[in-house]
């Protein structure tokens, strides 16, 4: 087996489409690009379905399991005036080397024929292997 060296670079599976998981994401996302850190996010299923054009100003969904606290979480978001997760991922973007991709199995399942129909800062449609390929030399790996 191949011995890989780590390096500064975090590589996180967003697979959640509700806030209290896509903030962490690019809320990590921007810490690490702002450390320097090179940074490969991959988007797929309910993650991928928030990254749709047409969703991205959709009313934010939070969790099943926490739902009693989204009017909560809603004012804290409001009261601090902190903006939108994806807005935060295109702010990393612009502070370092962040790469975004789509899984292109969950755009077939969901009939996303293209990424003309996701986020413009998406960056490419991949694999689950070319993805894990780039990852793999990540320090910190997270399932969102």
């Amino acid at each position: 087996m191949e011995k890989v060296e780590k390096k500064n670079k975090l590589a996180i599976i967003a697979w959640s489409g509700t806030v209290d998981k896509l903030y962490p994401v690019a809320i990590l996302s921007s810490a690490a690009a702002a450390g320097g850190w090179e940074v490969e996010l991959f988007f797929t299923f309910w993650g991928l379905n928030a990254i749709r054009k047409e969703m991205l100003n959709a009313p934010p969904k939070i969790s099943a399991d926490f739902s009693e606290y989204a009017p909560a979480v809603a004012q804290a978001v409001k009261q601090m005036n902190f903006p939108p997760w994806h807005e935060l991922l295109r702010q990393a973007k612009s502070m370092g080397n962040v790469k975004i991709y789509a899984c292109s199995t969950t755009m077939e399942m969901f009939g996303i024929k293209d990424k003309s129909a996701l986020a413009d800062f998406v960056d490419d449609v991949v694999g689950a292997a070319t993805f894990l390929e780039r990852a793999k030399d990540a320090a910190v790996t997270l399932f969102i």
